[in-house]
């Protein structure tokens, strides 16, 4: 399956992420993987909270205290209040942004409104724990719980790395279906994304095929409520060694009549060397995509799994 990597998809993003300087600092945190690679695919729309909200650049650094499930946002210095502020902008943003057809977030780590997760809150004895959400982060969040978010942090890691993006791509191709609004463009997508879903959960993909058995029957609504919801719960699974190995093994069979022997202990070999993490992910899928190609192979061909982002990304490449 091709990607049509000259299609920008949309996201937002933490603004001094891009280099704009608007920390409480007058600096910023230019993410250079974000601006200068991920910016080849994705339409940024920055995102600064305090800046928005309407505080001055510079300004006083401030800090989440108290409850960690309902935290207040105060001055580090003149201890000023700016919770109910901040509440309220960001209420207002996230219901602009449900306009910006958004398929994923990348959260500047551990600030005070944006981090993700592991952000300081501070008790009554002036002791932080990293517990806490930042004010905007869980608004954000909490209006759009299906949409794929990340941390710049996080991204270094390549598996977060991987699931994140695929998970973006996932997201913004289902956004295209639901635009369709048939049960044939239901059924297509699922189809293609068959494999890909097998990689991340076993579960949900058998979950996602009785959902989508009942769409000549199921109300429209509820059916692609339930579909989406299950669908982006098996993206936050992460793809392990073990899945991957399964689904291989799995696509090895639609060649069990056209492979000859030495190319089937080919890719058994192959297959076996990424199973002990001797060769990246890669390798296999080059040689099952040969094959696919090779033999014309129809129902693979369609497959998302083959090539779920642009390979220039080289999420694939890592052992």
């Amino acid at each position: 399956m091709e990607i049509k990597e000259n299609m920008m998809i949309r996201i937002g993003v933490s603004s001094c992420l891009l280099g704009n300087k608007v920390r409480f600092d007058g600096g910023h945190k230019h993410d250079r993987y974000i601006t200068g690679t991920l910016g080849n695919y994705f339409d940024f729309v920055p995102v600064c909270p305090e800046v928005e909200c309407g505080l001055s650049i510079p300004r006083e650094a401030m800090r989440l205290v108290g409850d960690p499930e309902s935290p207040h946002l105060v001055t580090n210095k003149s201890g000023v209040d700016l919770t109910d502020q901040m509440n309220t902008w960001a209420s207002n943003r996230v219901n602009q942004l449900a306009q910006e057809n958004l398929c994923g977030f990348i959260f500047k780590s551990k600030s005070p409104s944006s981090g993700m997760e592991r952000v300081k809150v501070y008790d009554k004895n002036n002791v932080p724990r990293a517990i806490g959400v930042g004010l905007f982060a869980r608004a954000f969040k909490d209006r759009f719980p299906l949409l794929p978010v990340e941390e710049e942090g996080r991204l270094h890691d390549i598996v977060l790395r991987e699931n994140f993006i695929e998970s973006v791509f996932v997201y913004q191709r289902w956004r295209k279906t639901v635009a369709q609004a048939t049960a044939k463009s239901l059924v297509a997508f699922h189809t293609y994304h068959k494999l890909l879903l097998r990689s991340h959960s076993e579960k949900h993909y058998r979950e996602l095929g009785r959902i989508v058995a009942q769409a000549g029957t199921l109300d429209p609504e509820k059916l692609i409520s339930s579909y989406q919801e299950n669908l982006m719960a098996a993206m936050k699974l992460k793809a392990t060694v073990k899945k991957h190995v399964n689904v291989l093994t799995h696509m090895m069979g639609y060649f069990k009549k056209v492979l000859s022997a030495d190319e089937k202990k080919e890719l058994l070999e192959v297959i076996e060397r990424f199973r002990n993490q001797y060769v990246p992910l890669i390798v296999p899928i080059t040689l099952m995509n040969h094959y696919v190609r090779k033999y014309n192979e129809p129902y693979l061909k369609d497959q998302y799994y083959l090539t779920p982002h642009p390979t220039e990304l080289k999420l694939r490449n890592h052992a």
